[in-house]
Order: C-alpha cells, then sequence, then structure tokens
C-alpha cells in the first residue's frame, strides 16, 4: 500500500477504538503508567502459591505454577530460559511463594524490590518475571473458564492480520525476494518485512548497496497495493537514518522500525522529526518510564515492547494504555518460539493494537500444544479461545510428566 503519511490512522487496526486525547499531560500518561489492569473479580477464593517450577522436554521450556488448592498454571518460556533460569529460580520464585496470586499486580511491583532485584533491572530480570506472570494467568484464566484477555480488559477480537519477515541480511536483494516471496504464498500474508542495514552497525550495511536496492526491488515486485515494512536494528546515526528513511518514504513503506540504537532515544526522536514515514520502536525497551518518554515526546508513532523483554501482560497494557492516549498503535515485538501466542492475546484486547502482526517461525515449534493446531490462513491468525493461555491440558500435561525440573 502506498501512504501519503497525511493521516496516521491506517496504523491502527480499528482505529474508531482509539482516538487521540487532546493536551495529554505527562500527570495523564503517568495515571495510565499505573492503572488497574487485572480483573480478579470472578476468583473469590484465595489462591496461594505453592510452588513455581521450571520444567525442560522436547526442547521447551515450561514454567508451572501451583497452589495449594490444587489450581494449575503453565506458561512457555522462550530458549533464555537455559541461561536465565538460576536467576528465576534464586531471586523471583521465592517472593511469590505462600502469597495470594489474585495480588499479582502488587506482586510484580514487590519482587522488583525483594532481594535488590532492581539492580538487576533489564532484560533477564523481566523475562522471567513475565513467564511467572503468564503461568499465573493462565492457571486464572482456567478457573474463571476465560481466555486471559477476558483478565486483562475484555476480549474485543478474534482475528489478528499479520505480516512476514525475514531476519535475513546475508542475502542479496534478488535472493531476499525470493525468501519474502515463499513466506507470503505459504501465508497468505498481504504485508512484508526485511531488515535495512548491518545491525547496531555504525552506518555500515550487510552487504555494500544492499539495503537501497532491497527497498526498490520489494516495491517492484510486490506492487503498489502491498504494504512494506524495514526494520533498521539500530544500524544508523541520525543523519543516514533519515537518507534511508527518505527512500522508504518515496516507496510508501508502512513504518520504519528503529533505524537508531535502542539506547538513543535523543537520536531516534530527530529521526522521527525528520520524517513523514511513521517511526516503530521500543522492542529492547525495559523502563515503563522510558516508554513514557517515548510517547510524550512522539519519538515513535508506532511503540513495539515485547511481552517477554518488558516484563509481562499488565506492563505493557499500561504502556498500550498511554500509547492510547495520544492514538499510537502498538505492534509488539515477539521473542522466542511461543511468543507469539503472546502476541496474539495481548491483540485480542488491546483496543490501539497495529493493522498488522508478526507471523514467526515459531508456530511450527510450538502448534501441537493446542487443539485444533495454530496455523496462518488467508494472512490472518486466530488468538486461542481456550481458556488461559488456551492450550490443550491433556497436551500439556503429557510434555510435563516426560520433563525434567531445573
Amino acid at each position: 500500500m502506498i501512504n501519503t503519511y497525511n493521516d496516521l490512522s491506517y496504523l491502527h487496526l480499528d482505529s474508531s477504538l482509539t482516538q487521540a486525547k487532546s493536551n495529554v499531560s505527562i500527570a495523564d500518561l503517568e495515571a495510565a503508567a499505573n492503572s488497574t489492569v487485572l480483573n480478579v473479580e470472578g476468583i473469590t477464593s484465595p489462591l496461594i502459591i505453592e510452588s513455581m517450577e521450571m520444567l525442560f522436554n522436547n526442547g521447551l521450556y515450561f514454567l508451572r505454577t501451583r497452589t495449594t488448592d490444587g489450581s494449575e498454571g503453565v506458561a512457555v518460556a522462550s530458549e533464555r530460559a537455559a541461561y536465565l533460569y538460576p536467576l528465576l529460580k534464586q531471586l523471583i520464585i521465592p517472593y511469590f511463594i505462600g502469597k495470594d496470586a489474585r495480588d499479582l499486580e502488587k506482586l510484580l511491583d514487590g519482587v522488583y524490590v525483594y532481594e535488590n532485584n532492581y539492580k538487576l533491572s533489564g532484560l533477564a530480570l523481566w523475562c522471567c518475571i513475565s513467564w511467572l506472570e503468564a503461568s499465573v494467568l493462565d492457571m486464572m484464566g482456567r478457573i474463571v473458564g476465560k481466555p486471559i484477555g477476558d483478565l486483562l480488559g475484555g476480549v474485543i477480537r478474534n482475528e489478528i492480520p499479520i505480516y512476514v519477515a525475514s531476519g535475513n541480511r546475508g542475502t542479496t536483494p534478488e535472493e531476499e525476494i525470493e525468501v519474502l516471496q515463499q513466506k507470503v504464498a505459504e501465508t497468505g500474508a498481504r504485508a512484508v518485512k526485511f531488515k535495512v542495514g548491518g545491525r547496531m552497525s555504525k552506518n555500515a550495511d550487510s552487504i555494500k548497496g544492499r539495503s537501497e536496492s532491497l527497498i526498490h526491488l520489494t516495491r517492484k515486485t510486490f506492487g503498489d497495493d502491498f504494504t512494506i515494512h524495514a526494520d533498521g536494528n539500530g544500524s544508523y546515526d541520525p543523519a543516514v537514518a533519515i537518507e534511508y528513511g527518505k527512500i522508504l518514504q518515496d516507496i510508501g513503506a508502512f513504518f520504519y522500525e528503529e533505524p537508531c540504537p535502542f539506547e538513543h532515544l535523543e537520536d531516534t526522536k530527530e529521526v522521527a522529526d525528520a520524517l513523514q514515514i511513521p517511526l516503530a520502536f521500543g522492542e529492547q525497551e525495559t523502563s515503563i518510564r522510558r516508554f513514557r518518554w517515548i510517547i510524550d515526546n512522539d519519538a515513535a508513532q508506532v511503540v513495539q515492547p515485547d511481552l517477554q523483554y518488558n516484563g509481562g501482560f499488565i506492563r505493557n497494557t499500561r504502556v498500550a494504555r498511554m500509547a492510547a492516549l495520544k492514538g499510537i498503535p502498538v505492534t509488539p515485538h515477539i521473542s522466542g518460539g511461543y511468543g507469539y501466542i503472546y502476541m496474539l492475546h495481548f491483540a485480542s484486547y488491546i483496543p490501539n493494537i497495529g493493522k498488522f502482526q508478526e507471523d514467526k517461525a515459531g508456530v511450527k515449534v510450538t502448534d501441537y500444544l493446542f487443539t485444533p493446531h495454530m496455523e496462518v490462513k488467508d494472512g490472518v491468525f486466530r488468538a486461542p479461545t481456550a481458556p488461559g493461555l488456551g492450550m490443550d491440558v491433556k497436551v500439556v500435561e503429557k510434555e510435563l510428566r516426560k520433563a525434567y525440573v531445573l
């Protein structure tokens, strides 16, 4: 789709659900950042956490939560659990044992200061907390017989359009086009994303001339009615980022993702201010306060928190609520083979979700955990509707019987 950027409502899956407020203040954003998210009204009895443990089987890491009344919830962690589980086991799980799971929001605040965990703040800490949170939400969803979206604001949609992406940087433009064409043929997607730059590469291209050629060849190949995204992964300083942004503007690209290194907030704002094409940003961010800065300063026109890197559904719902005040959509970054499930649940209840979400390769690794199996059809993913995270409980129980505890 060729964009003129005069009206950015095209970035939303349903722009009618989000209207930007006028004169949004820091106080307004802070209120959203501290808003109550979790609804546990349907759970009347205490859920005292008895155990939490990480298990491994069939290439997957499972986090299982059990309570004294026999309730159980299971989440799937990313492959980072292979080296992060000691942090989870020693500094996070002990805080939750003996506490009422219904107090999850308060517990997320408490674990941050427990044993000075805030000194470890960042991706490693918040990934561990996100897996624990997901297992608790799965348990609560099973108890009330609803998907987790109904605990976090209420499910408003089931069908989520996707874009297909390639993580390649070593391909020629022609080779990359073939990769994208195959992914489009397999999924029926009407949107693609490719990499530009060399990845945190201080302006160097992965192959000399690749990025500019790929930008033009993608539009030429897929035509004007197709949606194109580009991801810089922090490759550029502001001057070079603006150069490539103008090329993307010329072909009417959908958005331009993370052109500058993720820690360079002011540089990212400089690029955003200089371009018409919307910037997407935030996949590496783990601070609610820095998300507030990004949103308040219009440094990104699409916000991209990662549901694992930034600590789970509750924290990222608050990010989405801040963004909604400014009329900004949220398109979460997806990490790990199971991350697409977290994305689908998030997209099912967030009003200001972005128009397209990423289709990840992990679908083929974890689809067997669901009945029916997860699949993309005609460019659309359907969010799980069974209780909790939506996995087939019998299949999961079978996997866990053969698993060993880390």
